[in-house]
C-alpha cells in the first residue's frame, strides 16, 4: 500500500467517527404537573422509531406499563425498551414531581429515531398514568412543541381508591395489589371519593400535564 493511500485511510477513519457523532441529536423534554394534589412518579422518556408505540389507548396495557401505572416501577419497561432495536435512548427523571412543578429530561436521537414517548404514574391513584406514545420531535433545531397530556387509566386495577392498594407518601399501600380493571387503556375518570381519597383534594380535570419537546441539536 503506498504512503498516500495509507494517509488517506488514516484521515478517513476519524472523519467517519466524527460524522457518526454529529448525526446524534439532543431532545429536551419538560414535563409540568398541572394537577392540584397528584404527584408524578419518576418519568420514563424514550426516543424511538416511528411505529413503536409504548401504549395504545383502547388496547390492553402491557405488563411493563402495568408496573408503571400501578406501582411507579419503570424498571421492566426500561429493560424492554432497551432491548429493542427500535429504541435509541432512554432516560428517567429522579424523585416525585409535585403539583405545579416541572422537570426536564434529556434524551438523544437521530434520523429515523425522532419520536418521543413517556409514562409516569399519578399518586395517589390505583392505576392512573400520564403518557405520550410516539410524538414526533420538532423538525427544526431550537424549536419546541407544547402538548397538553391527559391522565390515562391503565385498565389493569379496580379504582377502589383504597389506600391499601395505592403506593406512595399519601397512602403507603402496596402497588399492584388490587385485581380487576376495565381491561383496556382509556382516559381516567378521576377521583370520586368512593374510598379513602377525598375528591375535593385529589380529583383533577384533564389535561393533567403539559409536555414541551425541544430539539436542541
Amino acid at each position: 500500500m503506498n504512503n498516500r493511500l495509507t494517509r488517506a485511510l488514516a484521515l478517513a477513519i476519524p472523519l467517519a467517527a466524527s460524522a457518526s457523532v454529529l448525526q446524534a441529536e439532543e431532545y429536551r423534554v419538560t414535563i409540568t404537573n398541572l394537577t392540584q394534589a397528584q404527584y408524578f412518579t419518576p418519568i420514563l422518556v424514550a426516543s424511538h422509531e416511528r411505529g413503536h408505540p409504548v401504549f395504545l389507548p383502547g388496547q390492553p396495557a402491557s405488563g411493563e406499563l402495568e408496573a408503571v401505572a400501578e406501582g411507579g416501577d419503570t424498571g421492566p419497561l426500561a429493560a424492554s425498551l432497551d432491548a429493542s432495536d427500535d429504541v435509541y435512548d432512554i432516560s428517567v427523571s429522579e424523585g416525585l414531581l409535585a403539583p405545579g412543578e416541572s422537570v426536564t429530561v434529556e434524551v438523544e436521537g437521530k434520523k429515523d429515531y425522532r419520536y418521543i414517548s413517556l409514562v409516569s404514574m399519578l399518586i395517589p391513584t390505583n392505576d392512573a398514568f400520564i403518557g405520550l406514545s410516539g410524538v414526533k420531535v420538532p423538525r427544526r433545531k431550537n424549536s419546541a412543541a407544547m402538548i397538553p397530556v391527559p391522565a390515562y387509566d391503565a385498565g389493569t386495577e379496580l379504582n377502589d381508591e383504597s389506600c391499601a392498594s395505592i403506593p406512595g407518601p399519601v397512602c403507603g399501600g402496596a402497588g399492584m395489589s388490587a385485581e380487576g380493571g376495565e381491561g383496556f387503556i382509556h382516559v381516567h375518570p378521576g377521583i370520586h371519593g368512593t374510598g379513602d381519597l377525598s375528591a375535593a383534594t385529589y380529583d383533577w380535570r384533564n389535561p393533567a400535564a403539559l409536555v414541551t419537546i425541544e430539539r436542541m441539536k
